[in-house]
């Protein structure tokens, strides 16, 4: 099992600057690809960016410039600059876990609250 932790979130002005971290822990060797989501209230979880076991990137189109992820092993982060209030919202980390080389799934944390005050 993998187990996820988000921290790093909280309430900040706009224009600030948050640094959201995600924690894996147990089967850590079998972890490949992971990803930072956001879900905004009343809207579906969307996609922030991802990174590969090897350190490549790749961001939603529309969230390009503001947000940069980067990987320590098995602890990714999330820098967010010159925070918006639409960028209010629950920001979820998942990761590929794949045992086997047949097999694989995605797990995720349960999530950190982020709150971008006018």
């Amino acid at each position: 099992q993998v187990q996820l932790v988000e921290s790093g979130g909280g309430l900040v002005k706009a224009g600030g600057s948050l640094r959201l971290s995600c924690v894996a822990s147990g089967r850590t060797r079998s972890i490949g690809d992971m990803a930072w989501y956001r879900q905004a209230p009343g809207k579906q979880r969307e996609l922030v960016a991802t990174i590969t076991s090897g350190g490549s990137t790749n961001y939603a189109d529309s969230l390009k410039g503001r947000f940069t992820i980067s990987r320590d092993r098995n602890t990714i982060y999330l820098q967010i600059n010159s925070l918006k209030p639409e960028d209010t919202a629950v920001y979820y980390c998942k990761a590929n876990v794949a045992p086997t080389i047949e097999y694989s799934f995605d797990t995720w944390g349960q999530g950190t609250q982020v709150t971008v005050s006018s």
